[in-house]
């Protein structure tokens, strides 16, 4: 019988293990400073609240085009949100619902703003989820 303590198997198990976390932590969830919303929660407290919650999308100004937004949201994609972090001091006391395509980037912005003092809140699966659930386009 094989061994099953073998070099190859502990060396598969630590790529296996940390494969899995690394998925974890860039879908947010774990090590997340931020929460998550459905679109659908979203949409509701934007419904109710909407004086203090700010939308930010961080998709490309291409995929905008393409897909429509979120109304009144604000366009900073996610490769110039560091400079434009001065952009967003004024939210500071608000909440930001951040969003992109399918959630991966708004993950990294919610990690980005989150570390700042922001707080921000990342809409599960994007746009593609609030399309999908029939949310309102623009």
């Amino acid at each position: 019988m094989k061994d099953i303590f073998s070099i190859s198997n502990i060396v598969t198990v630590i790529l296996v293990a940390v494969a899995a976390f690394y998925f974890l932590y860039q879908k947010g969830y774990i090590l997340a400073n931020f929460e998550q919303l459905e679109p659908k929660e979203a949409y509701q407290q934007l419904k109710k609240d909407r004086k203090n919650i700010v939308l930010l999308d961080v998709r490309t100004p291409k995929e905008v085009k393409t897909d429509g937004k979120i109304p009144n949201s604000i366009l900073i994609p996610l490769d110039k949100l560091a400079d434009s972090i001065d952009k967003l001091k004024k939210y500071k006391d608000k909440k930001i619902f951040i969003y992109c395509r399918s959630g991966n980037r708004s993950v990294a912005a919610s990690r980005i703003l989150s570390s700042l003092g922001f707080n921000v809140y990342n809409i599960k699966g994007g746009i593609k989820a609030w399309k999908e659930q029939g949310l309102p386009i623009k």
